[in-house]
């Protein structure tokens, strides 16, 4: 049985529980060294004059247990924008409670309010318990896409030609 949760959009406040929960996902997904990002980055790009994100905090009562962090891209053969996710994370102790699903409901809520045509986001293929939530959600795997990705160096080396 789900508990209580709220869910709320982050504010500049929430930076240091944005950093806190990004490293918990980092070392849930076995990577942890390479969430680097500052606290001061992380106000800057989510907060300053451009923002290239917004995320959605969950909390049970007062303690946070997990976020979203997402942004807008554009179909061309929509027409229309997207709603990308580029993280979800619910803390391991908190999971099966519907803080996931609560967090996703929001998002397809703000996706419709936007007009966006779709909602993508991208699953380590290790991930079978994330892989089977998204299915029973409705969400289908795009089997015949390869996922790219030009890494700070490549993108300079590349911006260079």
């Amino acid at each position: 049985m789900s508990l209580p949760c709220a869910i709320r959009k982050a504010n500049v406040d929430d930076v240091p529980l944005i950093g806190q929960l990004i490293r918990e996902l980092a070392e849930y997904e076995r990577a942890p060294d390479d969430a680097v990002a500052s606290e001061a980055q992380l106000r800057e790009v989510l907060f300053g004059e451009k923002p290239a994100a917004e995320v959605l905090l969950a909390f049970e009562k007062e303690e946070p247990v997990g976020f979203a962090v997402y942004f807008f891209n554009f179909s061309t053969w929509l027409g229309r924008p997207g709603l990308y996710l580029e993280d979800l994370f619910v803390r391991p102790e908190t999971r099966g409670r519907g803080y996931g699903r609560a967090l996703l409901q929001r998002l397809a809520q703000i996706a419709e309010q936007r007009g966006c045509g779709r909602m993508e986001w991208a699953v380590l293929d290790w991930n079978e318990p994330a892989i089977q939530f998204y299915r029973k959600l409705g969400a289908r795997p795009m089997e015949d896409w390869t996922v790219f990705r030009l890494t700070s160096e490549g993108i300079g080396g590349l911006a260079e030609r």
